[in-house]
């Protein structure tokens, strides 16, 4: 199954500047996993050191958060887009 991902340029740095990658995934925990077998060191960027997907960014799929889904276990299928967007703060 192939999963397209978007990359913000802060992580492009991992993925040979590449803003656009295919994935084959089940689960968001399993398209981290890819990702990061691809693109060696972005696990560490996205994830904190207890797994967890670090606060400062939101994942979507096909532009629903999936902090309103099934967090790390939101179910992907073929064709879907995952969306890595860092939070944006300020006043």
């Amino acid at each position: 199954m192939s999963v397209k991902v978007l990359v913000p340029t802060p992580l492009q740095k991992f993925t040979n500047e590449q803003a656009t990658i295919e994935c084959s995934a089940d689960s968001i925990e399993e398209l981290i996993d890819s990702l990061d077998e691809t693109c060696p060191g972005i696990k560490s960027r996205l994830c904190d050191e207890h797994g967890q997907i670090r606060r400062f960014l939101n994942l979507y799929v096909n532009s629903e958060d999936i902090r309103f889904l099934d967090g790390k276990a939101t179910p992907l299928k073929d064709g879907d887009e995952v969306s890595i967007v860092p939070a944006v703060a300020g006043g």
